[in-house]
């Protein structure tokens, strides 16, 4: 029988999630218990539990988390499932080694920002490879298959709801402190999924195509992709141009096509990684 053979690709990926759940101990053990504040999600449910009935946070969130794994485990791919149970495990893990840890200080918004910054880069490193954190993530797909809601809202909403279960053993300024800090973990968390220089895909409906495209390329420096499509109402053929950028050069490229056709409809949207050895 052959050994699997474990690629660079699954080493980094393994590595990054031990890194990512690391992290995430230290954010919420020196930082968030330290000042006294909460979180949201499962994690977020264990402290109320660590703070009421002093229930550990490694068995807790192995517990729960083990529970929404069972529940949930058909949403997620097998690649993804495999990731997510290891990153489970390290979380738990980690919260126990760290659990002791703590750092002295007098401010309570060091504890906020540090918190937040620590939780939202140890989440965006197990996210950035495929898996989950489990917790409300899958809460999030089971509310978005069977009551059509979106996954970014059902988990915004279970967060809320934690936060508002808070207030059973947290002071009022105590929960505000802890939505600046979820704040700021979802915006590193975006940081570091979308990495140092973001993309962005452009779609433009001009009647001037060929020429706008000429342009694009030649002043922007990005190749454009030209599709035929039809008006709806008017069954008028038209070329739409396609192209992703940098999101440093959005800007000039905005500029670019109100000033060469300002009836241009354009559509901007995120990217999350773009493939391809051509793509600079």
């Amino acid at each position: 029988m052959r050994t699997p053979k474990i690629t660079l690709e699954t080493l980094v990926n393994i590595l990054s999630v031990i890194a990512g759940a690391f992290i995430f101990s230290v954010g919420i053990n020196v930082f968030m218990i330290a000042g006294n504040l909460g979180e949201g999600g499962v994690t977020g449910l264990s402290i109320i539990f660590f703070y009421a009935f002093d229930i550990p946070l490694a068995v807790s969130t192995l517990i729960l988390n083990g529970i929404l794994l069972i529940i949930g485990f058909r949403f997620l791919s097998k690649r993804a499932m495999y990731y997510t149970i290891f990153a489970v495990i390290m979380m738990s893990f980690f919260l126990g080694v760290t659990g002791s840890w703590s750092i002295e200080n007098d401010e309570i918004m060091l504890n906020v920002l540090f918190g937040g910054l620590l939780i939202g880069l140890g989440n965006g490193l197990v996210i950035r490879i495929g898996a989950t954190t489990a917790g409300s993530a899958i809460i999030g797909r089971i509310a978005n298959k069977y009551l059509d809601i979106k996954i970014a809202n059902a988990i915004l909403a279970v967060d809320m709801l934690v936060i508002l279960l808070s207030l059973t053993v947290l002071s009022v300024q105590q929960v505000l402190l802890t939505v600046v800090a979820m704040f700021t973990a979802v915006k590193v968390m975006d940081f570091v999924i979308e990495g140092l220089n973001p993309k962005k895909a452009i779609t433009i409906v001009s009647s001037k195509p060929e020429a706008l495209g000429t342009l694009i390329n030649s002043e922007i420096g990005r190749g454009v992709t030209m599709v035929n499509g039809k008006g709806f109402y008017s069954k008028e053929e038209t070329d739409i141009l396609y192209v992703v950028i940098n999101k440093s050069r959005l800007v000039r490229l905005k500029r670019l096509i109100k000033k060469y056709d300002e009836d241009a409809f354009v559509v901007v949207n995120d990217v999350n990684s773009v493939l391809g050895s051509s793509f600079v």
